[in-house]
C-alpha cells in the first residue's frame, strides 16, 4: 500500500568505520559498529520513532515530529560520547546525524522521495559529533529546540535548484548555554564589524572575519586546519565568529589550552567555549609550554575607524 505522509527523517552513521576495521580488525570493529547501531535504534524507539532500515554503519529512522527526531539525535550523541567501551586507541568513536522534515511516500515499510535525499545530504555534510538539519525542520521545532540551532552554511542538495541553509543543532547543554544569538551569514557594508582573527600554524595562515566565519581543528583530514598528535581528537575544536566575538569551542576528550598574551596562566577549555582576545596560542590536548609544532598562534585585529 502506497501512502504519502509528512515525517521527520533522520540518518545517523558511524564516522570513519573503514578506519575502525583497519585498526581493530573485522570482529572487534563489527562489534563496535553494532553497539553504535543498538544505541541509535534504542534512542529512536525511546522517542516515538521507527527504524526504517540499517545499512552497514548507518540507521535511517522516521519520527512524527522534528522535536522527536532531535530528542533522539541528541540522545544518540550523548550515549555514544559517554560510552567508555566505544573508544579506540584512546579516541571516542563518533557519529554524525542529519535530519529533515518533509513529505515522503510510505510503501512496504520503506520511505521514498526527495525529503529522504535531503536528510541524507544533511548527514553527509555533518562531521563527527554534529547534528545538521534544514530550515523546514527548524520552522517546526518547539521554542526550546529552536533556540538551540544556528545557521552555519549553505549547500547544494540533489533535486533542489537553489542552495539550502544548513543548521547545526547544539545538542550539548554547555553549547546551548553559551550560545549567543545566531549570526547572519551576510555582511553589512560599512559596519565596523568585529575585525578579523588571524591564525597561524605550520606555515599556514587562516583569516576569520564576517565572510569566513569558522574553522575546524583536529587530526582528521576533513578539518580546515589539520594538526596531528596522539592527544588530538579527530574533530577537536572549532573557532568561530559569534555575533561580534571570536570564540573557541572545544569538543574533544583531552581539552584545549589557550594562552592569552599577558595572562597569568593558560586557560583550559573542555567541552566548553572560550572567547579569544588580543593574541596568544591555542594548543590541542596539551599545554602550550610542552607543545611544539602543534601550537596555533592567533591575533585579533580590530577594524580601524574610517577617517572623518
Amino acid at each position: 500500500m502506497v501512502k504519502e505522509i509528512e515525517l521527520a527523517i533522520l540518518f545517523a552513521d558511524v564516522v570513519g568505520s573503514t578506519q575502525l576495521y583497519e585498526s581493530l580488525g573485522d570482529e572487534q570493529a563489527r562489534e563496535t559498529v553494532s553497539m553504535c547501531i543498538d544505541v541509535m535504534r534504542q534512542a529512536t524507539e525511546k522517542n516515538n520513532g521507527t527504524v526504517i532500515k540499517t545499512m552497514g554503519d548507518e540507521v535511517m529512522s522516521t519520527f512524527p515530529t522534528p522535536d522527536d527526531a532531535l530528542n533522539a539525535g541528541a540522545l544518540m550523541q550523548h550515549k555514544i560520547a559517554e560510552s567508555p567501551e566505544l573508544t579506540v586507541s584512546g579516541v571516542p568513536v563518533a557519529i554524525r546525524i542529519g535530519c529533515h522534515y518533509g513529505p515522503v511516500v510510505l510503501e512496504n515499510r520503506d520511505i521514498f522521495g526527495s525529503a529522504v535525499h535531503t536528510a541524507n545530504r544533511m548527514t553527509s555534510q555533518a562531521k563527527g559529533g554534529q547534528i545538521l538539519t534544514t530550515a523546514s525542520t527548524v520552522n517546526r521545532l518547539s521554542p526550546e529546540w529552536r533556540s538551540a540551532v544556528r545557521q552555519i552554511d549553505v549547500a547544494h542538495v540533489r533535486g533542489q535548484a537553489a542552495e539550502m541553509a544548513l543548521y547545526e543543532v547544539l545538542w550539548q547543554a554547555e553549547d546551548v548555554t553559551s550560545m549567543l544569538p545566531s549570526l547572519k551569514l551576510t555582511v553589512v557594508e560599512g559596519s565596523g564589524g568585529p575585525g578579523r582573527l588571524i591564525l597561524e600554524q605550520g606555515g599556514q595562515e587562516f583569516i576569520l572575519d564576517e565572510t569566513n566565519t569558522g574553522l575546524t581543528l583536529g587530526r582528521a583530514e576533513s578539518n580546515g586546519l589539520v594538526i596531528k598528535g596522539n592527544l588530538i581528537s579527530r574533530q577537536h575544536a572549532r573557532v568561530e565568529l559569534r555575533k561580534s566575538h571570536f570564540v573557541l569551542v572545544d569538543q574533544s576528550t583531552n581539552g584545549t589550552f589557550v594562552d592569552i598574551a599577558g595572562a597569568d596562566e593558560e586557560a583550559f577549555v573542555r567541552r566548553d567555549s572560550f572567547q579569544l582576545t588580543g593574541s596568544g596560542t591555542i594548543s590541542l590536548g596539551k599545554k602550550a609550554s610542552v607543545a611544539k609544532d602543534e601550537k596555533v598562534l592567533f591575533r585579533l585585529e580590530k577594524h580601524r575607524n574610517p577617517p572623518a
